[in-house]
């Protein structure tokens, strides 16, 4: 039985490979491809099938059980490939695959029912809404009417990853054997944690539930539902959000929706990751961040796409992160050295905070909350970077491995905050304040041993609270008053006609 699987799943591997043979010496070839890859990838599909058949089934006894339940498994598993191989190839292979699909009488259950894209989707757009390294999204209808994002791995990247990270190891090792004193292993090192999550779809489809999850409570945010029942490691199913980007304030000016909303938004959500939850998306560029207005409410709203990518903090880090920022913000200096050499920053401290705030020292000592920046201050930031190169290096070599992601998603945020011209905002740093708040009481809540010093700390978080929120209540009073006296002044500057 497991030879006639084997040749059955080797026939149906040769027959889309020969579709792939022919779509080659036609007309349809895809200019984005060529005939040797595609039967590539249906040469390679057939012999990872053909591998799984011989390995899993050869030792466990014919007929029994335990044999029949593993050869569902290797058929499930096979049914995939060819799946992922269908829709990596596209075209005449899909087609193929829709056929193959209607073989109940032929072929096992498992494969028929994976194959059935016919069932699947209606319609399936070739022309990729957007290409990234890793992957390209397509956009497709099911047979239900649910419209849907169908994001499908590069079909080399799983084989080239490795030999590629091995290279980069290689010639960081060269470069730091020239210059003793740049440091720069530790980006060899983030690759090789990071990639293989990234490469893995189904741990996206998880980190984008447990995000949702997390942040239920905002309803400003939307997380597209993951379709699990049509996702593998390589091919993720997901409902389809359309929007602009966040850092498009054209798109957003002509569908009415307030940009300094989406920052404060932005800003919440973002802080509510870090600072609460220890749980934080890390690749917020802009083709990621999304908004648009609710179809039913018309509410504005964010939509977080691509989940790959999280770093998880641990507790230790999380709070002394809460720590250092609520002494940036409250210009508490000394707590700012203590908090960032307990970050791994030592003698280097001040650098630390001017790359985390990208703030200059002179900014930071005064009080990032209340020195606005301005673009003197940015350019001196720019020339400094490459007078201190050395220094960034030996730091960011120290720091813990988490500050590195962490180091990224706030430049990404920066990066969109200065597109939207919202960057610094003293919104922003209430809104940090709180999360520091809640984050710090909820420790101290936890370890408390006494109902009293629990009611206690409870008292004084929801104080601390309070004073955030009468010092934001001013804040919108001054900016009223503000727009009031400029619209007097140009009503008395421009008269109305007679």
């Amino acid at each position: 039985m497991a030879r006639r699987a084997l040749k059955l799943a080797s026939w149906t591997s040769v027959a889309l490979a020969a579709s792939g043979v022919y779509l080659y010496s036609n007309k349809y070839l895809d200019p984005n491809d060529i005939g040797a890859v595609r039967v590539g990838r249906a040469v390679a599909t057939t012999a990872v099938i053909s591998y799984d058949y011989l390995t899993s089934l050869r030792s466990v006894p014919y007929g029994s059980e335990e044999y029949l339940q593993l050869r569902s498994e290797v058929h499930l598993r096979s049914a995939r490939r060819l799946c992922e191989l269908c829709c990596a190839n596209r075209g005449t292979f899909i087609k193929v695959g829709q056929h193959l699909g209607a073989l109940d009488y032929l072929l096992p259950q498992e494969y028929t029912s994976t194959l059935k894209i016919h069932d699947l989707f209606v319609s399936f757009d070739d022309t990729p809404l957007g290409a990234a390294s890793l992957a390209q999204v397509h956009k497709a209808v099911l047979h239900d009417g649910r419209t849907v994002a169908v994001k499908v791995q590069h079909p080399k990247v799983q084989a080239q990853s490795s030999k590629d990270i091995l290279l980069m190891e290689v010639l960081v090792l060269a470069v730091k054997q020239l210059f003793p004193e740049f440091e720069f292993m530790w980006l060899v090192d983030e690759a090789k944690k990071n990639l293989p999550l990234e490469l893995d779809f189904l741990n996206e489809g998880r980190n984008a539930e447990k995000v949702a999850q997390m942040l239920k409570h905002f309803d400003f945010l939307k997380v597209p539902q993951i379709y699990w029942d049509l996702s593998t490691k390589r091919v993720l199913l997901m409902e389809f959000v359309d929007g602009g980007q966040v850092n498009d304030r054209d798109y957003m000016e002509r569908n009415m929706i307030d940009v300094n909303e989406i920052s404060r938004h932005l800003g919440k959500m973002y802080s509510e990751m870090i600072f609460v939850n220890g749980f934080v998306h890390c690749d917020p560029h802009p083709g990621n961040v999304l908004v648009r207005k609710h179809p039913d409410t018309g509410k504005a709203e964010i939509v977080l796409l691509d989940h790959g990518l999280y770093q998880v903090l641990t507790e230790e880090f999380r709070l002394d992160y809460c720590r250092l920022w609520q002494s940036l913000i409250c210009t508490d200096m000394k707590r700012v050295k203590k908090y960032s050499q307990r970050l791994g920053a030592g003698d280097l401290y001040p650098l630390f905070a001017c790359m985390l705030t990208a703030r200059s020292w002179s900014s930071v000592s005064r009080g990032i909350s209340e020195t606005p920046v301005t673009a003197t201050e940015d350019s001196e930031i720019r020339n400094n970077a490459a007078t201190y190169l050395p220094q960034i290096s030996q730091l960011l070599s120290h720091v813990p491995r988490q500050m590195l992601l962490i180091f990224k998603t706030n430049d990404l945020l920066r990066g969109i905050e200065a597109a939207l011209g919202t960057r610094a905002s003293a919104s922003s740093f209430l809104n940090m304040s709180r999360c520091c708040i809640r984050a710090l009481a909820a420790h101290k809540k936890k370890n408390a041993r006494s109902c009293f010093r629990r009611t206690r700390i409870s008292v004084g978080e929801a104080f601390s609270l309070w004073r955030i929120s009468l010092r934001e209540l001013v804040l919108r009073l001054e900016a009223w008053r503000l727009a009031h006296w400029v619209l007097a002044l140009l009503c008395w500057l421009l008269p109305a006609p007679h």
